[in-house]
């Protein structure tokens, strides 16, 4: 059996061929002709030859997500989000994993040359000038979820992370905590230099000092283990505030370790408000810092700054909240 071909949709329908190619991708039309193009091509089984529309209309309808751990659960969630936008657009989603390494960042933004997507969304972990130049001379539009500096001239959506510290802060202090302790991830990471300052800010607030600070390796489960170590080497604390709910978690495992409760004798906070958190033990009380609605917007910028790439580009902050849970009284 031969396969649908659009003329065979055009004369099922009784339309032109043309009238058919407006109806299937987008264009304006008479909601009586796209209705009877539409069941013509139920009808038939029609399937559009992607690869003729691509070279058509000059675009490969893909678009790429590029984080640097797609095994993170707030990366899973910001996939979700940044998938459901832009399915409904019309074009598939290539997630890739950059690592931790900006220079790795920097190959793939320069790699979109190559022309297999339409548009990068980054959620790049480091930042230096070499990406920047990257992203500003990259051949196809670019969006960040994350922090770059304005002269990049990219749309950007960023989380708040200080003020979301904060309120992991004032959470633990109302909770009868004061002596407050930090685990964070590396901090010449984005995410990693913007906790640690807001941690410091809301201590600061508050006319408290740090009773001991740690930094892991990396945002991970492993790494959250080892870095706890230097914590519980320090003592002295009634309550941590984790840079992301996996280095919470592995705070959470290394405390049950060493014999201490939670929240019993150490409140522990985490960051992101993934999944993780329902699913740890106990559940964690985290920071929600948008991952999802971070997503959403990233891929709406992206979209429109395909259609109009002459926009002013726009600077899009989503502000955090507290999800509280049994990790803290």
């Amino acid at each position: 059996m031969s396969r649908p071909t659009i003329a065979g949709v055009a004369r099922a329908a009784g339309v032109s061929v043309a009238s058919v190619s407006r109806v299937l991708n987008g264009l304006p039309a008479t909601e009586e002709m796209a209705e009877r193009v539409q069941r013509a091509v139920s009808e038939l089984g029609y399937v559009p030859d992607a690869r003729a529309r691509s070279l058509k209309v000059g675009r490969t309808f893909q678009l790429t997500l590029a984080v640097a751990d797609v095994g993170n659960p707030v990366y899973v969630t910001m996939m979700r989000a940044v998938e459901e936008v832009v399915a409904a657009a019309g074009y598939r989603l290539v997630v890739t994993t950059t690592g931790p390494d900006v220079v790795d960042e920097i190959a793939l933004v320069r790699g979109m040359a190559r022309g297999y997507a339409d548009g990068l969304l980054i959620s790049p972990i480091r930042v230096d000038e070499d990406l920047v130049k990257s992203i500003r001379e990259c051949e196809v539009p670019v969006v960040v979820a994350g922090s770059v500096p304005a002269k990049a001239g990219v749309d950007t959506v960023r989380a708040n992370s200080p003020k979301g510290i904060l309120l992991a802060v004032d959470h633990l202090l109302s909770c009868g905590r004061k002596r407050i302790a930090f685990l964070n991830g590396p901090a010449d990471t984005v995410p990693g230099a913007a906790r640690s300052k807001g941690f410091t800010d809301a201590l600061k607030a508050h006319d408290l000092q740090a009773v001991a600070v740690a930094e892991a390796t990396d945002f991970t489960f492993a790494a959250g283990r080892e870095a706890a170590a230097g914590l519980l080497a320090a003592g002295g604390f009634d309550a941590v505030v984790c840079a992301n709910d996996l280095l919470a978690v592995g705070l959470m495992h290394e405390l049950a370790a060493a014999g201490l409760a939670v929240p019993a004798d150490v409140a522990v906070v985490g960051m992101d408000d993934s999944e993780l958190a329902e699913q740890s033990f106990p559940p964690l009380t985290s920071v929600n810092l948008g991952s999802a609605e971070r997503g959403r917007r990233a891929a709406e910028l992206l979209l429109a700054r395909i259609e109009d790439n002459d926009r002013t580009p726009r600077r899009i902050v989503v502000q955090p909240s507290l999800s509280i849970r049994r990790s803290t009284p």
